[in-house]
């Protein structure tokens, strides 16, 4: 399933581990109010996969906010995989988010930190994931870096890397459109998030 070290990463303990700690209700009204906003720029969004959805903390958000929304997840960690299936809000896929490929295409598809944590050479994998399940909207939630950078994450290497996704993305595909973009704070005295940026891009 794993075809590389980070996804053997996250796979393993390091992924258990952060499926643990990766719950809070702050974090759920935080993701509420942030799809909120993004869905905002949005019309006839009625299905939404996410590439990575881990226990499904941003797919409770999307319930939340449309019970009727068709949700769809893969995630490789199998402890998440397990509870996020526990929901009953969306059918949840083990596997590798690089070759995933739904069976119907989404309005919508996304990932939210994730991308950071693929490997740089695996990235067209990604992307091409992303591109080829939506109909019509494409979504990434990420660190921002306006050239490619590696960070040090909780003590390990080449686990963590900044670029410009959304560029990318729309470099390699050129009918995607930049509908809007923004940017998430840690500090924020109400809805608190990782310090990352958002970019909302459409299939023209």
């Amino acid at each position: 399933m794993a075809s590389t070290d980070q996804e053997i990463f996250w796979q393993g303990n390091f992924g258990n581990e952060y499926t643990n700690r990766n719950i809070s209700n702050q974090e759920i009204s935080s993701n509420i109010n942030l799809f909120s906003k993004i869905l905002s720029n949005t019309s006839g969004v009625d299905s939404a996969l996410e590439l990575g959805c881990n226990r499904g903390m941003n797919l409770i958000a999307l319930h939340k906010l449309n019970p009727e929304m068709s949700l769809s997840g893969v995630e490789i960690n199998a402890k998440a995989v397990e509870l996020s299936s526990k929901l009953d809000i969306a059918n949840i896929t083990q596997g590798s988010l690089l070759d995933y490929s739904n069976k119907t295409q989404v309005d919508l598809t996304f990932t939210k930190g994730v991308l950071i944590h693929i490997n740089p050479d695996k990235l067209t994998d990604a992307y091409q994931a992303l591109y080829s399940n939506s109909r019509k909207y494409i979504l990434v939630v990420e660190y921002y870096n306006p050239e490619p950078v590696t960070i040090q994450y909780r003590g390990h290497g080449e686990k963590l890397f900044k670029r410009d996704f959304a560029g990318e993305l729309m470099d390699k595909y050129s009918d995607l459109k930049l509908i809007n973009y923004g940017f998430t704070y840690r500090r924020d005295p109400v809805f608190p998030l990782d310090d990352s940026c958002w970019f909302l891009m459409k299939k023209s």
